[in-house]
């Protein structure tokens, strides 16, 4: 195990098209969102920080037509399309604690005593959370209906409240 806490042949690389880091494993030419079995979580997180974090990878992008940018929070329960994620290999917890869970985040949020980007950095179960959940800019039909439906609703500088979609529960803030 090297420096990032992956695997042996298991390396981070990132994706042009989403703009997010994956992993990819060489030897075997397979590659994933979600760091492989074996990974030490603890040893990802300060090596993300450091290679992979945000603010190494904030363009200046101008604003496709159409298109919006948002960041979230997402909070998986074992029912989750994937319960898996960077910071667990398997989500067991309920949908019930997981709604606990976010109604907590939304709360700090409200409050002003954290942003979004700083709570998503730590506590999010998507692999945006390196990023403080920028999920760039995206269009109509790019991502689960739900999400979508609150994300175009949105001001930017909004919050969202609490949605639920196949891959879990988010709070979603627009950022353009």
């Amino acid at each position: 195990m090297d420096d990032s806490g992956l695997p042996p042949n298991w390396e981070v690389r990132h994706s042009n098209s989403k703009n997010l880091p994956y992993y990819f494993n060489a030897s075997e030419k397979v590659s994933r969102w979600e760091p492989p079995i074996g990974t030490d979580t603890e040893k990802l997180k300060k090596y993300m920080a450091t290679h992979h974090s945000a603010s190494t990878q904030m363009s200046s992008v101008s604003h496709p037509e159409g298109k919006i940018r948002a960041a979230h929070l997402l909070v998986k329960h074992r029912d989750s399309r994937r319960p898996a994620s960077w910071r667990e290999s398997e989500i067991t917890r309920t949908k019930e604690e997981a709604m606990a869970i976010i109604k907590g985040h939304e709360q700090k949020i409200k409050s002003g005593a954290v942003s979004l980007g700083e709570i998503a950095m730590t506590e999010s179960d998507c692999s945006s959370a390196r990023k403080r959940g920028d999920l760039g800019y995206f269009g109509k039909g790019d991502m689960q209906k739900e999400f979508e439906e609150a994300a175009f609703a949105l001001q930017p500088g909004q919050m969202s409240g609490v949605v639920e979609t196949a891959s879990g529960l988010h709070l979603i803030e627009r950022l353009v």
